[in-house]
């Protein structure tokens, strides 16, 4: 290493044996030593605003399944952000967020463009937050933040870099280390845990997004199989983790303590992996568990095993956990098989005009492609989702973790980065709400930036639906701001460079689907249906 090295370039050095040579932000003042001399041989992802940062990042580290590099602007930019922070959070996504911070001589007098308490701002939703004492610190604090966020359970976490540190000089190499990715079960635990699956009656499977995202969905299928169990998914799941045409599935367990609690009725047993032990919403009063039914939760979470309400808890990771249980349980074969869930698959006997969510998501079906992946934001038409598009393969379904709206859009392009960056070719497909699109709507500039082939199909309803679905489960009448009018999504489109159309009949959607598909461009449908009431 030269004698003219500094933190910049020793942390650079490190960032490249980390694999990190691809970073997402938007640029501010306080992080242009960070950017300055921008070497070759990485990639800078522009966001136009801090959230749709974030959900790209968070969606492309899910897909490649490797930490994503974010870097915003000071404590503004930080907190542009945080609202899909939460998402990343809730989905165990390893980030490691920057953020640039003044000069350390101007902060005892709270500067512009300073950061009062960096390393609490983006608590609690970050695994680790620190701002390095010294400038020498920072490259052991990027391989500590590494580490932090990829060890189970990964999430994201958080540096604050005064702007000054980079060119101080420093000796290097940085010290590269490597850490455990997953964990095994206590085996001993485990095999009680398979007494009791192997004694049950009647089980229930639940596996959460935390399967998919180890790898786990084979070995989901065949557990599923050797138990003979009826299988779930979780309540609100980011991701989905079992075949969703696959006999044994019995579709989502339900949202509320007494959907939840009813939907499991008749089970003695039910075994939750990967999943939180539930995420509850709305409130709707009943008993956590039906009469006589008892409850396992395997996660590789240790806050996540200490929030379940009910049950007994082991930690380990979900395929691991999955494979080593599959070889303990005994065969099922005797147990009585679970009816194929029943799918309603009906449509009005003539077309609607607006179109019915049932409507858009058969003719979606229809022309649905092999292997494409959906990232879902249409919070009232979930349902519809299950029905006419269940999920089939790893991988292929993705939606915010963290309950607010304002991800999607932006995540789709993660995923196409993603895709391209690991060399995968399938159709990227974003179905959104006209509601929720309009927050990140400008991360529609970046798919066209990076020349990413997505299909984004935005359901007009003129309203938040699933708001005034609420309104009416809370007993909350006369609710202002859950009207939308006026909103021509199509030429906002077209003028951050998208192909876009409008769209009022099946048969122009699965045209202007199909075309949008073959095109290999973004292209923007809007479709104008009717407002869904959303059962909760």
């Amino acid at each position: 290493m030269s004698a003219k090295s500094t933190v910049h370039s020793v942390t650079y050095d490190l960032l490249r044996s980390l694999g990190l040579t691809t970073v997402f932000g938007n640029p501010g003042s306080t992080e242009e030593t960070f950017l300055q001399n921008f070497p070759k041989d990485f990639r800078y992802v522009l966001g136009l605003q801090e959230a749709s940062v974030i959900a790209m990042a968070d969606a492309f580290a899910q897909t490649t399944r490797r930490p994503a590099l974010v870097n915003l602007h000071s404590s503004a930019g930080l907190g542009n952000s945080i609202g899909n922070l939460v998402a990343a959070y809730h989905a165990h996504t390893p980030l490691i967020v920057t953020a640039g911070q003044q000069h350390r001589e101007l902060l005892i007098g709270d500067p512009y463009l300073s950061n009062r308490d960096a390393a609490n701002m983006p608590r609690p939703w970050v695994k680790w937050s620190y701002e390095p004492a010294r400038a020498q610190d920072l490259p052991e604090a990027f391989m500590r933040a590494y580490a932090m966020a990829v060890q189970p359970p990964a999430g994201p976490v958080f540096l604050s870099i005064p702007l000054d540190d980079w060119n101080h000089p420093l000796e290097g190499p940085a010290v590269v280390r490597d850490v455990s990715r997953i964990y095994a079960p206590d085996p001993e635990r485990l095999r009680h845990f398979a007494e009791r699956i192997t004694a049950s009656r009647r089980p229930a499977l639940i596996l959460g997004p935390d399967v998919d995202r180890a790898r786990g969905w084979q070995a989901g299928v065949e557990l599923a199989q050797k138990m003979q169990a009826a299988v779930y998914s979780p309540p609100l799941a980011d991701r989905a983790s079992f075949p969703e045409d696959h006999p044994l599935f019995q579709g989502p367990v339900g949202m509320s303590v007494k959907a939840i609690s009813d939907r499991l009725a008749g089970h003695d047993l039910v075994v939750v992996i990967g999943a939180e032990v539930f995420r509850y919403y709305p409130y709707v009063p009943g008993d956590i568990l039906p009469a006589g039914t008892e409850l396992l939760q395997i996660t590789d979470d240790p806050a996540v095993a200490g929030a379940a309400r009910v049950g007994d808890s082991l930690l380990g990771d979900s395929r691991l956990s999955i494979e080593l249980l599959t070889e303990m349980v005994g065969d099922g074969s005797g147990r009585a098989k679970p009816e194929p869930m029943a799918r309603r698959h009906e449509l009005p006997d003539t077309e609607r005009s607006p179109l019915t969510p049932d409507e858009v998501y058969a003719t979606l079906s229809r022309a649905r492609p092999h292997h494409a992946v959906f990232i879902n934001e249409s919070t009232s038409t979930m349902a519809q989702h299950a029905e006419w598009l269940p999920a089939v393969e790893p991988d292929s379904f993705f939606a915010t973790a963290s309950g607010g709206i304002g991800w999607a859009a932006p995540a789709a392009v993660g995923v196409a980065l993603g895709d391209r960056d690991r060399g995968v070719t399938r159709p990227v497909i974003g179905l959104i709400g006209d509601g929720s699109f309009q927050y990140s709507v400008q991360g529609l500039w970046t798919a066209v930036q990076q020349n990413l082939a997505i299909v984004y199909v935005v359901m007009r309803n003129h309203e938040y639906s699933i708001l005034k679905s609420f309104a009416e489960l809370e007993e909350t009448p006369g609710v202002p701001g859950l009207d939308l009018p006026g909103l021509d999504i199509a030429s906002v489109a077209r003028g951050l460079g998208c192909h876009a159309v409008d769209v009022t009949s099946t048969g122009d959607l699965e045209k202007e689907f199909i075309l949008a598909l073959e095109s290999g461009t973004t292209t923007v449908i809007v479709v104008t249906t009717q407002p869904e009431k959303t059962m909760l």
